[in-house]
């Protein structure tokens, strides 16, 4: 897949934010090869997520791109409550007590020596957190250990001695990588932002700080309850970001409908050394089920400030790349950074070259993904069948007629280092492509038959520059054509000519 082409095969992913929340800056970034926009709903409020969904929208319909939309669910994440001023400055062994009651953080009565007393948002917080067992703050900047309980009722205490020091100041996160937190996966505040997806009809959500395979299943059944005439409902991203979801890794990968990579908390709680080798497993075992995998958190932190990325966030970028990825994100180089627009056009570059170059190497025996495989399912061995022709001809594109996007989901399983040029009739199918690797999304009214697709695939891919007449592109389509859960008919194709139908 060379650079001339303009496609970029691995999805990118931009968070909005105030630095990207304006049309023109959409645009720009559509522009430059993002096909999904994060709304955090960590930061915010209901009117500006109103706001940046119109935005999408509007700019989706200027450059005639489908876009999607991934609304990231904020979760139970712990945090101290209030602090005082300035905050305060914990140095290794000083004491640490946490209370139910809030309280604005700092030293008790005012009194040097005396410990230093916080609260946290967590009513449960004491109860869970059990003595030998870590609490970090401030993404671990801050590290202690809980040593005793103490008191009766709500004036127990929980006692912790700080073993790396620093500042804490107000809301500041907490990360206890050893406790088993009884909070529910979802908190009121969640479930008002899952209404607010449904009835705006967002394309995808996000589940942070997933533990096992039953979190994402009661949001799947909440979302079933309200899905569309046809069945569908909006898809579960599994964030994998907890030690719980690592041992449940395979459970929860087969109940989502994607997962993220989400390497900021992952690499607090566990083993930061580890981190690389837990994203190939996540990836591959995500490879194994058929689904989607987002690589996250800090891919160019850098352009946060810098026009430039690091030598160490390019080879980052690109060798998630390398692992797999369907999808590669930024968060706060496009919320909030100074150079958004920049971040992505360097993050589109990164993946035209490391897919230029895999797209030169030689070809592995493959399979379907591994547990389609053993399941025997049909769909899934065509697609891989469609692959090989493709790979042995070498042709220039695949065309197929996806109406409910089942289709292209299968091809795109497959890792073609070739475009995928998907048609549906239904918008919202098409914008839920956006996440699938090497798919590119078009919209077309329902063919008449397989020559009629045919022909309107290959004026499709002339005027828009994508291929020349002459070139060899693949068909997959259903026959008869239009028929949901029909794929059946593969066509060898020069542009302007059947060469030979299979």
């Amino acid at each position: 897949m060379g650079d001339e082409s303009g496609f970029i095969l691995t999805k990118i992913i931009a968070t909005l934010g105030p630095a990207s929340d304006e049309l023109g800056v959409i645009v720009r970034l559509i522009e430059e090869g993002a096909r999904v926009f994060r709304i955090n709903f960590s930061h915010g409020s209901f009117a500006e997520f109103d706001r940046r969904l119109a935005a999408v929208k509007r700019a989706s319909q200027v450059t005639g791109v489908p876009v999607g939309v991934l609304g990231d669910l904020s979760g139970p994440k712990i945090r101290v409550g209030k602090v005082r001023e300035g905050g305060v400055q914990l140095e290794v062994g000083a004491e640490v007590h946490f209370q139910s009651e809030s309280v604005v953080g700092g030293t008790e009565g005012g009194v040097a020596g005396w410990p230093v007393v916080f609260s946290t948002n967590v009513p449960t917080f004491i109860d869970d957190v059990q003595p030998g067992q870590r609490v970090l703050i401030d993404d671990g900047a801050v590290r202690m250990l809980a040593v005793e309980k103490v008191g009766q009722d709500e004036g127990r205490r929980l006692v912790c001695r700080v073993t790396v020091g620093g500042r804490v100041t107000s809301a500041k996160g907490v990360n206890l990588p050893d406790t088993a937190v009884s909070v529910p996966s979802l908190t009121d505040y969640d479930w008002l932002c899952v209404d607010w997806a449904i009835e705006r009809g967002i394309d995808f959500l996000a589940l942070s700080f997933v533990r096992q395979a039953q979190d994402v299943r009661l949001l799947k059944d909440r979302l079933a309850k309200a899905a569309d005439p046809s069945g569908s409902s909006i898809p579960v991203i599994a964030k994998i970001e907890k030690p719980q979801a690592v041992d449940d890794l395979e459970a929860i990968v087969q109940e989502s409908d994607g997962v993220m990579v989400a390497r900021g908390d992952l690499g607090v709680e566990m083993d930061i050394t580890a981190v690389p080798i837990i994203q190939k497993r996540i990836i591959a075992t995500a490879h194994d089920y058929g689904k989607p995998v987002i690589v996250a958190t800090q891919m160019l932190q850098s352009m946060i400030e810098s026009p430039w990325p690091t030598r160490a966030e390019v080879s980052d970028v690109a060798n998630a790349i390398f692992d797999g990825a369907d999808a590669v994100m930024l968060s706060g180089e496009t919320a909030v950074g100074k150079h958004p627009v920049e971040a992505v056009h360097i993050m589109g570059q990164i993946a035209r070259t490391t897919l230029a170059e895999m797209a030169h190497w030689p070809a592995q025996p493959s399979g379907p993904p591994r547990k389609l495989q053993e399941s025997h399912y049909r769909t899934a061995a065509l697609a891989h069948g469609v692959s090989v022709v493709v790979r042995d001809l070498g042709a220039r594109l695949m065309g197929i007629w996806s109406q409910r996007g089942g289709g292209a989901r299968y091809l795109s399983q497959n890792r073609p280092t070739i475009p995928i040029v998907a048609a549906s009739s239904d918008p919202a199918v098409l914008r839920r492509m956006t996440l699938l690797y090497a798919v590119v999304p078009v919209l077309m009214d329902p063919p008449a038959s397989l020559e009629d697709f045919a022909e309107r695939i290959d004026r499709l891919i002339v005027d828009r520059g994508w291929g020349r007449l002459g070139d060899q592109v693949v068909l997959v389509a259903g026959e008869p054509i239009g028929i949901p859960g029909v794929t059946n008919t593969l066509l060898i194709r020069r542009l302007g000519g059947v060469v030979r139908p299979t």
